[in-house]
This record gives C-alpha cells, structure tokens and sequence, in this order.
C-alpha cells in the first residue's frame, strides 16, 4: 500500500515537472528568441539600376523617416533596436552592406502603422559604431538602415520586443580573410572585343570562387558581386578595415597588338611586407593559375601609377590578368564556363598555399 502511494506521488511529480519544463520552454521561444539570420552583402545582389533607383528615393526621404538615437541610453554593449510587439524573430534579417559601412535590419510582413512606430520611438544602447539611421517602408517590409563608422560582423539576440547587436571586428569572428575584387564594372567596361566586357569576365571568375571559398573556413570578402563599380578607395579600405590577410584583384588584358596572350600578375612595389608580401603573392598567383588553364606565364609586373587598388594596398596585395581578350583565342577560352572554373581553381589553389606557408 505504502509502495502504490510513493508510486502515485512520483507519477504526480514527474507530469508537474514536465508541464513546468514545457511552460517554460513555450515562454523562452515567445520572449527570448534565438539569434537573428544574417545575410552577407555578397548575398545580397541586386542590379545597379534598383539600386540607383533606391539611393533616389532615400536621398528623398532620409530627413522625414531619420530614426532618432538615444545617446544617453549606453549602459549595454548592445546596440538596441525596439521592435512592434506583432514582430517575430524569424521575420528579422541583418543585412550586412559593407562595401557601403551599413547595417540593413529588415522587417517582414503587414507593415501597417509601422511607419508611425519609428517616428515615435528611438534606438539606443552602444551605438558609438553607428553614425545614423533612418527606416523605409515598403509593401511588405520595412528596412531600417544604418550607417556605420567602419566593417564590422554582428552578434544578435531578439528578445522582448527589442533586437540587440553587438558590432564585432572581423578579425574576432575569422582568424581567415581575405579580399576579392573583381575589377571593372557599372560603366567601366575594362577591355572589350565583340561584345564581350572583361566587367563580365572577372564577375564570372568571382562567382565561380565564391561557390569554392563558401565550403571553407575562409571568410572571402568581394568588392562587388554586381554590376557596380566601387571606387579604387573603397575596394581598399575594405581590405584595411576587415585586416585582411590579403586582397586578390582580378582583372583582364588588351593590347593592340592581338598575338599577345598569357597570363601575369601585379604586385605592389612600394609597401614592402616582410615574409609573405605582394610579390610572393603575385608569383603564388600567376604559377597557379598558369597551372591550373595549362596556359602561358608572362611574368610579374610592377604596379604603375594607375593601378590604383593595388598601389594603395597595405597589405599583401596583387592582381592576375588572367588573359588577352584582344587576342582571338584567348578572348574564346575567356568566354567558356569550364575555363573559368579552371582560373578560379588557380586562384584557389595559391590561396591555399599561401595560407600553408602561414601568411
């Protein structure tokens, strides 16, 4: 009899136990939901007309729909961004554009009143990385956006209504980085012959190496994935702001003279890097790439005057040239979906060797 009791007592207290646990697990996914999605800006690809269309339309509104910033409020290592009750943490994404030094927080789903919300209330915390921010609403989301004071990587939690992000430096989140910049774009074509653009080219080759470093434990960040064009300074200060171990331009040749062909890479001459600098880059470069298409070496060039990315560069820096699209052959090889896998392979391949030999 004593034993059926003690039986039924601990029956009673496990069926409380697991209602309480379940209780409190529903009220932990309600209020303190998980870390928030983030979404690179080489994810994020749109066409340079959307988005020329979209600064327009910004540069319109920035006064009327500026989100205040609570400076007073700093007592957190968080930024604090307060959220309308009806919003969950899965319509939340962190859009991080940093070729512009912005954070995009974008809000899915009916955005009515929305727009009222950000008027009325302000952002605040540690907001000492964040310059401004202003919100636009569309028909099914509302984007705030945030200009930044440099490139950072972000942590987040959503909880209570208010998402907080932490600003975090690349190198505190990699211990592997480097930089892509696919030369060209927008309206600076670079060499062309018969309707092909080397902008084209050397966006293809970037694509091609994004889907290998993607597998890896390298973070890859690229100039552009787009048909923009970021200015030479821009495309440098995004390998000093993220202290990148290396920046790899890629661009194309042309001559007048269409027998030239065969593959070379530049290398900055003056910032010496003791060790492993431009030009072992640029020799790790252009024996890989040569390897890997079975091609022709020409050797390494010193960067002149207007190679502008690379002679700006402070940090191991070169650009291949992968090719003459003014020489008939080579400008057919340019335009084959193989042959660029196989260019992007030799770019691949050095960075891996340079990371062996501990750059």
């Amino acid at each position: 009899m004593q034993q059926n009791k003690l039986m039924k007592r601990t029956a009673i207290y496990c069926v409380m136990f697991v209602v309480t646990a379940m209780s409190a697990m529903l009220y932990y996914s309600a209020n303190k939901i998980v870390v928030v999605a983030d979404v690179a800006q080489d994810e994020v690809i749109q066409s340079a007309q959307k988005e020329q269309e979209k600064e327009t339309t910004l540069t319109a509104v920035v006064d009327k729909n500026r989100i205040t910033i609570e400076k007073e409020r700093q007592n957190t290592n968080y930024f604090c961004i307060p959220m309308p009750d009806t919003v969950k943490a899965e319509e939340v994404t962190l859009e991080n554009h940093y070729m512009d030094q912005e954070l995009w927080v974008n809000i899915q789903g009916d955005m009515a009143g929305y727009d009222t919300f950000y008027e009325q209330n302000s952002v605040y915390g540690n907001s000492q990385n964040v310059l401004e921010g202003h919100f636009e609403v569309e028909a099914s989301r509302i984007y705030l956006r945030f200009s930044l004071t440099g490139v950072y990587e972000y942590r987040s939690i959503f909880e209570d209504h208010t998402l907080y992000v932490e600003f975090v430096p690349s190198k505190e989140v990699y211990e592997k980085i480097i930089v892509i910049d696919p030369a060209y774009g927008a309206a600076v074509s670079g060499v062309s012959a018969e309707g092909v653009m080397a902008k084209d080219i050397t966006l293809d080759i970037a694509k091609a190496l994004k889907a290998k470093f993607d597998e890896t434990d390298i973070k890859v960040y690229y100039t552009r994935m787009d048909d923009s064009n970021p200015a030479p300074e821009n495309r440098v200060n995004l390998a000093t702001a993220t202290k990148a171990d290396m920046l790899i331009r890629i661009e194309v040749n042309g001559d007048e003279n269409s027998k030239l062909y065969g593959t070379e890479s530049v290398y900055n001459s003056r910032y010496f890097i003791p060790g492993f600098g431009s030009v072992e880059l640029a020799d790790i470069l252009e024996r890989e790439v040569v390897t890997a298409i079975n091609g022709k070496a020409n050797g390494l060039v010193e960067a002149a005057e207007t190679d502008e990315v690379i002679g700006a560069a402070t940090v191991p820096a070169a650009a291949v040239r992968v090719g003459y699209l003014t020489n008939g052959q080579e400008s057919i090889l340019l335009q084959r979906e193989d042959y660029i896998k196989r260019i992007a392979e030799g770019i691949y391949n050095a960075v891996l060797k340079a990371y062996e030999g501990e750059v």
